[in-house]
């Protein structure tokens, strides 16, 4: 009896020493992976984690006035349960006129603006605008915008990964009169436009349409945006939605005169706002160079 005791507590012995170096070989293997993984990451240039990017300064020092549409009332703040489900403090709320007079053309202004993540859902009236009781009457469709590129240098900027240059616009401020180089955004330009209509009032028209721009690039998608803001080789990103909103009294023609006029507005807004976001090119730099944290 004292002899089989003994064996069957040698054996729970030698089973507890067999756990022990089972549970540390495991330990070991994934310290080693954790590692040889981080290794492996830091050597083919790839960000799993983004770093966020500062405005160089807020929205409100966007102008007032731009070319032919000057600003209406006071730009528009919203309260702390709407900033929370908006997920973030940087944005702009504005109302343009056209010639101070709204019967030719007025657009409603919204940027917002998100840095080191990118929202899963971006905020986009084709989603918002249906829960708010509007009913859908063209589906949301990209539409290149007609942008003044006149003042635009494509010759002189910095070369981008892709082997082209940033066009390079001289923004001068309008109190101060200093002149600054700005880097316009890479990709054609387009808005992704859905017209909506009031059940109660089906005459009048709705339309609002946007577009991302991203780590220096432009879309008007909302699913590419996660792409463009989320290259692998980019140590930072960052996203900023720029939509126009508009109400015409008559349907026939209305996505025309929009886009018209949102053609209008923003060749004169992209410079300035451009001005305000990070100038990417100094953070493409960055990226090249992980030993850089300034």
């Amino acid at each position: 009896m004292a002899e089989s005791v003994k064996r069957v507590a040698h054996g729970a012995i030698r089973a507890d020493a067999s756990i022990r170096t089972a549970w540390v070989a495991a330990i070991l293997c994934l310290v080693i992976s954790a590692v040889t993984f981080r290794a492996t990451v830091a050597a083919l240039g790839v960000y799993l984690e983004k770093e966020p990017v500062a405005l160089r300064a807020g929205f409100e020092t966007l102008p007032t006035t731009l070319g032919r549409w000057q600003r209406v009332g006071t730009d528009v703040r919203y309260d702390d349960v709407i900033n929370e489900e908006l997920g973030t403090s940087s944005y702009l709320n504005r109302t343009f006129v056209l010639d101070g007079d709204p019967n030719k053309g007025a657009l409603e202004l919204h940027i917002a603006y998100y840095t080191g993540f990118i929202d899963t859902v971006p905020h986009v009236p084709e989603r918002c605008w249906g829960a708010a009781g509007l009913e859908i009457v063209t589906q949301p469709h990209p539409v290149p915008l007609a942008i003044d590129r006149s003042g635009w240098d494509m010759e002189r900027g910095p070369q981008h990964s892709s082997g082209g240059r940033y066009p390079v616009v001289t923004v001068t401020d309008s109190v101060t009169g200093s002149a600054t180089d700005v880097h316009m955004p890479l990709n054609e330009l387009a808005l992704n436009i859905t017209e909506f209509q009031n059940p109660q009032n089906p005459t009048v028209r709705y339309i609002s349409g946007y577009l991302f721009l991203a780590n220096g690039r432009a879309t008007p998608s909302p699913y590419e945006v996660r792409s463009l803001a989320f290259n692998l080789t980019e140590r930072f990103a960052y996203y900023c939605k720029v939509q126009f909103s508009a109400r015409f009294a008559q349907a026939e023609g209305a996505e025309g005169r929009y886009s018209t006029q949102v053609a209008d507005l923003f060749s004169q807004l992209l410079p300035p706002l451009m001005r305000v976001l990070p100038d990417w090119p100094a953070y493409e730099s960055k990226s090249a160079s992980p030993n850089d944290n300034t």
